[in-house]
C-alpha cells in the first residue's frame, strides 16, 4: 500500500499539538504563550498575526534556558514593551534572572529589545553578519514599528550585542552547554541557531518556519537557507524550537521549511530555463503549500524574490 507523506506529516502535527497542550503553561502576558520543551528549557510562541500595538511586536516564537548560574534568553522581544512582556513570562517560569540573551538573527523581534535586557544586566550575543544587518536596518524598522505597533514602539533604543560570533561561540554557563552557530545567511543575512547538544534542543530563529509560510526577503538569501537548513538537520535534533510557530519535530520542520525552499527554487529555474519573466514568476506551482499560514500574502512574492535571485545564479 503506497504510503503518503502528507497524512503522516499530519498525522504527526496532531500528535505532537497534543503533547503540547499537555505540557504548555496557560497563555501569560497577553499574547504569548509558554511551552515546555526538557526540563528548564521553554519555549515561548507569540501569535502569527503581523505586528500590532496588542502583540508588540512579538509575533515570533522566543526561548528561554534556564541554568544554575541565571537564565539564558533566545531574542529579546520585539520593543521594549514586548522585552518587558517577555520579561513577565520568563518571571513565571524561573526564578533565574536572565544574564544573557542571544540574537538569532536581524528581523525586529530578534534584536531591538535589547536595550531593556542590556539595562537588566544582560549580556547580548549575535553574529557579526546580524550585528551588520542591525545597523543597516534599524532605523527602517524603527520606522515600521511606529506604524505598525503605535504608542508600544516608546523606550526602544536600537541596541548592540557585546558578544560578536563569526562562526560559533560555546556558552558554557551553570551546567549548561550552549552553542550559537551561524553558518549562512538566511531569512536575514545574520541568522544563527542555539544548539543545546546535551538536551539535543536547537532553537532555530527565523532558518525554520512551522504552519505558516516563510518570507523570502530582497535581503533573504533562498539558497544558503537550505544550507543553514542543512546544518541544522545534521545535528539530528529531537526538539526543534522555531522561529515562528510552537515546538516540533524535524519532520516537521523539513515538509515546512525545506521542503517548501526546494519546491519554490526548483519550479522558479524550471520557469527561467523555460524563457519566463518575473512577471510570471507569480504563477509557478506552490500547490502543495496552500495549508500554511500566510499563504495567500506571501506566496507569489516569495516567487518574484526568488526569480530575481536565481536570475544571477
Amino acid at each position: 500500500m503506497a504510503v503518503c507523506w502528507r497524512c503522516n506529516i499530519a498525522l504527526m502535527r496532531l500528535v505532537l499539538a497534543i503533547a503540547l497542550s499537555s505540557h504548555s503553561a496557560a497563555a501569560m502576558a497577553g499574547d504569548l504563550i509558554a511551552h515546555d520543551v526538557a526540563p528548564g528549557i521553554w519555549a515561548i510562541e507569540g501569535p502569527a498575526a503581523q505586528r500590532d500595538a496588542q502583540n508588540l511586536g512579538n509575533n515570533a516564537t522566543f526561548g528561554l534556558i534556564e541554568t544554575s548560574d541565571g537564565a539564558v534568553l533566545v531574542d529579546p522581544g520585539g520593543t521594549r514593551a514586548g522585552a518587558q512582556a517577555l520579561h513577565a513570562v520568563v518571571r513565571e517560569l524561573t526564578r533565574q534572572p536572565v544574564v544573557m540573551v542571544i540574537d538569532t538573527g536581524g528581523q525586529d523581534h530578534r534584536w531591538l529589545g535589547n536595550g531593556y535586557w542590556k539595562e537588566q544586566g544582560a549580556t547580548i550575543v549575535a553574529s557579526a553578519d546580524a550585528v551588520a544587518d542591525h545597523k543597516a536596518r534599524g532605523s527602517l524598522q524603527l520606522t515600521m514599528l511606529s506604524q505598525l505597533v503605535g504608542d508600544a514602539v516608546a523606550g526602544t533604543v536600537p541596541t548592540y550585542a557585546d558578544v560578536v560570533v563569526d562562526e560559533e561561540h560555546i556558552i558554557e554557563l551553570g551546567g549548561r552547554r550552549i552553542e550559537v552557530h551561524h553558518p549562512a545567511a538566511a531569512h536575514t543575512p545574520g541568522d544563527s541557531f542555539v544548539w543545546l547538544p546535551r538536551e539535543r534542543v536547537v532553537f532555530t530563529g527565523d532558518i525554520v518556519y512551522v504552519g505558516r509560510l516563510l518570507g523570502v526577503m530582497e535581503f533573504s538569501s533562498s539558497a544558503s537557507w537550505l544550507d543553514a537548513f542543512t546544518a541544522i538537520e545534521a545535528l539530528d535534533p529531537v526538539h526543534v524550537v522555531p522561529g515562528h510557530g510552537a515546538p516540533t519535530t524535524l519532520a516537521v520542520a523539513q515538509a515546512d521549511t525545506r521542503d517548501y525552499l526546494v519546491n519554490l527554487r526548483e519550479r522558479v529555474r524550471e520557469h527561467i530555463d523555460a524563457g519566463g519573466d518575473i512577471i510570471g514568476s507569480v504563477d509557478v506551482d506552490q500547490s502543495a503549500f496552500p495549508h500554511l499560514a500566510q499563504f495567500e500574502a506571501l506566496a507569489r512574492r516569495n516567487a518574484q524574490t526568488v526569480f530575481q535571485q536565481m536570475e544571477w545564479e
